[in-house]
């Protein structure tokens, strides 16, 4: 359950970040960017897990970079849909 919540609260801060560096504007705002945050973390810490990277527990430097990594590759996917 702790690693559920953690993931979330990284989520939004992945969500934040990657909306930060994705250059442009993207017309989903906030709230679509943090719930993209919040799956990219999910996917990110998934596909993290599955490399043995080991980034899957706690808020540490590699699952920021691991959970960011996955909201920035969603983000990017959801403007390429969207446009």
């Amino acid at each position: 359950m702790m690693g559920i919540l953690s993931w979330i609260v990284l989520g939004l801060i992945a969500g934040a970040l990657a909306k930060w560096l994705m250059p442009g504007k993207d017309g989903g705002g906030w709230i679509v960017t943090m719930a993209l945050g919040i799956a990219g973390a999910f996917v990110g810490g998934f596909v993290g897990s599955f490399l043995g990277m080991g980034t899957t527990g706690g808020l540490s430097l590699g699952s920021i970079v691991t959970a960011t990594v996955g909201a920035f590759i969603l983000l990017f996917a959801y403007n390429k849909l969207v446009k």
